[in-house]
């Protein structure tokens, strides 16, 4: 028997994005948000143009429930349209766009190509260049926060350990490069990270040029997860900052709520980044 409940949340959601997507240019400009504060943090995001909706709805979030950053920049695949670079520009005062990123790192030819040209490589890239002045926070587009996101102030100001991530709801990443099966205990989502110091990124390094493998959609993932564990980073607290497929085959978002810190709709659950609206 079909499931009804999973294809109507899907038609909704998707329904509810086309039409946000029609009226993007609407939205960003007479209808702009007045953040309630200033937050001393840099925010950074890796989007496309295909994520343009989810990443502009995602910036507005963030500026109305936590405030408006030091910098919220975008760091582009090279797919934006000169269009969507301005509006992404007309959300926000704070918003930067970036065409390109610059591997600083030495590092030899093949990896080089990897975070210079692989889609998930150059997010990887963007993500150890991190923090570039104090302190940064990395968002995917993705990401939608809610109320309770004033959470994140305090969270900002704690510096007590190198960096925390989002944890995942299980181990996505790619298993060429662990050497044991605990190695994936306490999974790493790329989709948030707090980095109050630049990080070691040896490790990760080391067992991608060891396993000689082209790298996958999630090597850049277990590369951070690698990174992070080796950097003694901590979770964000998964009942607040939420990870989560257990609502995919349902009709309503179980975790959407006004206590809620964010959540990272993932693609199986993309669709209810867009029922959430309401909140």
């Amino acid at each position: 028997m079909p499931n009804f409940g999973y294809h109507l949340a899907r038609f909704h959601g998707n329904s509810i994005r086309k039409l946000y997507g029609a009226f993007l240019p609407w939205i960003v400009r007479r209808h702009r948000i007045n953040p309630a504060r200033k937050i001393d943090i840099d925010v950074f995001s890796y989007s496309s143009e295909e994520m343009l909706p989810e990443q502009i709805a995602s910036i507005r979030s963030f500026l109305k429930y936590v405030g408006r950053p030091k910098s919220f920049t975008v760091v582009s695949d090279g797919s934006h349209s000169p269009e969507s670079i301005r509006l992404l520009q007309d959300v926000d005062l704070a918003i930067r766009v970036r065409r390109n990123l610059e591997v600083a790192v030495d590092l030899p030819a093949k990896q080089k190509d990897y975070l210079t040209n692989h889609p998930t490589g150059k997010q990887l890239a963007l993500i150890m260049s991190l923090p570039i002045d104090e302190s940064a926070l990395y968002i995917d587009a993705d990401v939608r926060f809610f109320p309770g996101a004033n959470a994140l102030i305090p969270q900002i100001a704690k510096h007590d350990v190198p960096a925390y991530y989002l944890l995942d709801c299980q181990f996505s990443g790619d298993e060429r490069l662990l050497r044991d099966p605990s190695e994936q205990h306490d999974p790493v989502n790329t989709g948030v990270l707090f980095l109050f110091q630049k990080l070691d990124w040896t490790l990760g390094l080391e067992r991608l040029a060891e396993a000689n493998v082209a790298p996958n959609f999630f090597t850049n993932q277990t590369i951070t997860h690698l990174t992070m564990h080796q950097n003694g980073a901590r979770s964000l607290d998964p009942a607040r900052y939420v990870l989560q497929l257990d609502d995919q085959f349902v009709l309503q978002d179980r975790h959407a709520n006004v206590d809620l810190v964010l959540r990272h709709y993932v693609n199986p659950v993309r669709h209810k980044f867009w029922t959430s609206l309401r909140y």
